[in-house]
């Protein structure tokens, strides 16, 4: 009987920091052989909004904006193209962080440049969304100890998690799978990875979960 489930050309992985973005995302597109698509942390305002600079938050809200439009607009995967494509972001995360840095004027100008934007760029086939808890997230933060990570409000992160969970809990507009890596630990342990990379590669329709315990995994909504 022939196989006649076709893995998705669009893939993109998503989450707040720490939870595996780029590992998973580097390890999907060397399993099949796509394009590799890497979220630039190139701003020259971060450092300026994470000590807290009058302005610096919009400043570095929009240079990402422009940023990740310029990377999305340039991918080749239209009905003719053959390539698989695997981001380590969606343009949708760009204005979840407006909402949480941006003054209301801000956001007002904002928006109205995100939206002449996202009109012209696609949709992923599939998201898939790692959440961890912002106990969790720290730990890896502070293991991590990068130098631009430092600055990191414990409260800020922790706003950001909601809104990640607030975020896909009402997204549809593309397949979702949600995968929850609090008990698992992808990029230290081969067997988490490996349990990851088979629901990943199965067939996925809707909105479905990988909620690991003991192992096991899991259920779909």
């Amino acid at each position: 009987m022939p196989n006649l489930f076709e893995l998705p050309r669009y893939i993109a992985v998503e989450g707040p920091i720490r939870v595996g973005k780029s590992t998973l995302a580097d390890v999907l597109a060397g399993r099949l052989n796509a394009q590799r698509v890497m979220e630039s942390e190139d701003n020259p305002f971060l450092g300026a909004f994470y000590g807290g600079d009058r302005g610096a938050g919009f400043q570095a809200q929009f240079a990402f904006l422009i940023r990740r439009f310029e990377q999305l607009r340039a991918l080749d995967i239209g009905p003719r193209s053959q390539k698989t494509v695997v981001a380590d972001f969606i343009f949708e995360k760009d204005k979840l962080f407006a909402c949480l840095n941006l003054t209301d004027q801000e956001l007002h100008t904002y928006n109205r440049y995100y939206n002449h934007f996202r009109e012209q760029l696609p949709t992923p086939d599939l998201v898939i969304y790692l959440q961890a808890t912002p106990e969790v997230l720290k730990k890896r933060v502070k293991k991590k100890n990068a130098p631009h990570e430092k600055a990191i409000n414990e409260d800020y992160l922790e706003e950001v998690v909601k809104a990640y969970e607030h975020f896909f809990f009402h997204y549809t507009s593309s397949d979702l799978l949600i995968v929850n890596t609090s008990e698992i630990d992808f990029v230290e342990r081969n067997e988490d990875l490996q349990e990851l990379l088979r629901r990943v590669t199965a067939p996925i329709k809707g909105t479905q979960y990988f909620l690991p315990l003991g192992g096991e995994a899991a259920a779909s909504a």
